[in-house]
C-alpha cells in the first residue's frame, strides 16, 4: 500500500486533466483563493503559495502554521520545478518502484535537505508546458496534496476561461 493510498496511474492522469489556459497574476490569486476559502471552511492550520515559474504570486498563512511550513513548501516546490510532476506523484512512483525516501534524493542528485517528496505541490500546467506550482503545508501530507487538487479543481470548475 502507498501512502495515502494513491497510485501513480490516477495522480499523472489528474496533472494531464487539471490543465489551465493560461497563468497570470489573475488566475494565480484566484487558485490560491480557493485554497485558502476551503482551508477557512474545514479550520485547517495551513500555509499556501501559487508560483508562477519561481516568483510568489501568492501567499498566505492561516493560524496555526508557522515558519516550518514555509521551509515545507520551498522544498516541494523545488522537487516539482526540478522533476514536472506534483510532489506526491514523485513519492508514490518512488513507493512503486520500492526505492526509498533517502535513496530518490541520491538517484536524483538532490540535496534532501532542499527538496522534499512529500505531498502538498501540484504543478499547474498551460498547453502541457509547467509554468507554475500550487503548494499547501500544514496538515498530513496526503490532505495537503488532496486540499491543492480540490482547490484546482474548484478553481477550475468556476473560473476557468
Amino acid at each position: 500500500m502507498t501512502t495515502g493510498g494513491f497510485n501513480s496511474k490516477e495522480l499523472l492522469a489528474l496533472e494531464d486533466e487539471l490543465v489551465l489556459a493560461v497563468l497570470t497574476n489573475k488566475e494565480a490569486v484566484e487558485i490560491g483563493e480557493c485554497v485558502v476559502k476551503i482551508a477557512h471552511e474545514k479550520n485547517l492550520p495551513i500555509a499556501t503559495r501559487v508560483y508562477i515559474g519561481d516568483w510568489v504570486v501568492f501567499h498566505v498563512s492561516l493560524p496555526g502554521s508557522d515558519a516550518e511550513n514555509d521551509r515545507w513548501m520551498s522544498r516541494k516546490v523545488r522537487t516539482v520545478a526540478a522533476k514536472g510532476h506534483s510532489s506526491m506523484c514523485l513519492r508514490i512512483l518512488a513507493e512503486e518502484a520500492g526505492i526509498a525516501e533517502k535513496d530518490w534524493y541520491l538517484q536524483n542528485n538532490l540535496a534532501e535537505s532542499e527538496h522534499a517528496i512529500h505531498g502538498g505541490a501540484f504543478p499547474l500546467r498551460v498547453n502541457g508546458v509547467h509554468v507554475g506550482t500550487v503548494v499547501v503545508s500544514g496538515i498530513p501530507q496526503e490532505e495537503d496534496h488532496r486540499l491543492a487538487i480540490e482547490s484546482l479543481k474548484i478553481y477550475l470548475r468556476n473560473f476557468k476561461v
